[in-house]
């Protein structure tokens, strides 16, 4: 027979607890909350952009992927994705500056993202001649320095129009410009007489910039009409995205996504990190 007294004192095992089944509801709440937050982190701090053209060589080649800044110039409806937020103008609106990289929606679809450097201000008047760039009537400094050279690979083609360098590479002719602010950077000028190396005196309207692609003869900038893959206009401040912040990765486009150990040598590291 058993002692009640003493069973009484044996200490008493405590249940289990029971292990909470995790529900689809619950994996499905924890994806949404993590998309959620990766929308915002890309509306409203930083988002990855790639090159996809020559206009901004010397600065940007194909293959370079940046990140840009969201909250430089503060956030329209375009600083989110498909633009669907009902932003009317800016938040917290910010003026680029002149020689500012920015990445910004093309005023001839709303929707194709472009990347120019910003040249005029509203009320500035802007005009090339002979390939000089006058900023309100006074010449913008133009110095001719050393070529660019840059090797050709799938990314970069030497054309006809491009001259080789001894070791066959692409030798771009290359000039300093700087901005009345101080502000220099590379530009290149493949033709002397191209077609936008003249042009009328442009008057850029209030709440729009003037912006221009750093490959001057190959650029499709505020010198044409807005036209998808033929020109922008002026930029409406709203257009704005951001701005260029940092080059994270460059690929010369020799790589195969099958072969990993070609985006090794692939990659154009000297160019990794580079800011603006």
């Amino acid at each position: 027979m058993t002692d009640p007294v003493a069973d009484a004192a044996q200490p008493q095992a405590k249940p289990k607890p029971e292990q909470k089944k995790e529900t689809w509801g619950e994996s499905l709440r924890f994806f949404a909350i993590l998309l959620i937050a990766a929308v915002l982190l890309r509306s409203i701090i930083a988002a990855p952009f790639s090159i996809p053209s020559e206009s901004m060589v010397p600065r940007l080649l194909v293959g370079d992927y940046l990140f840009v800044a969201k909250f430089s110039y503060g956030w329209s409806r375009h600083s989110f994705p498909f633009s669907v937020v009902p932003i009317s103008g800016r938040i917290w609106g910010k003026a680029p500056e002149r020689g500012d990289v920015v990445v910004f929606k093309n005023p001839a679809d709303n929707r194709t993202d472009y990347i120019k450097r910003v040249i005029g201000l509203p009320g500035d008047m802007i005009q090339m001649r002979r390939g000089q760039l006058f900023i309100n009537d006074t010449p913008v400094p133009k110095q001719r320095i050393a070529d660019f050279v840059v090797p050709e690979s799938p990314n970069m083609d030497c054309d006809a129009t491009i001259r080789r360098a001894a070791n066959g590479a692409c030798a771009y002719p290359r000039y300093r410009e700087t901005l009345p602010n101080g502000k220099s950077y590379d530009v290149l000028d493949l033709d002397p007489n191209g077609p936008a190396d003249d042009t009328v005196v442009y008057v850029v309207p209030e709440g729009h910039f003037f912006l221009m692609g750093d490959n001057r003869d190959r650029s499709a900038d505020s010198r044409f009409p807005a036209q998808i893959d033929q020109g922008i206009g002026f930029v409406p401040a709203e257009n704005l995205v951001g701005k260029a912040v940092f080059t994270f990765w460059s690929t010369d486009g020799s790589a195969s996504w099958l072969l990993p150990w070609t985006w090794l040598t692939a990659a154009r590291w000297s160019r990794i990190g580079q800011g603006f």
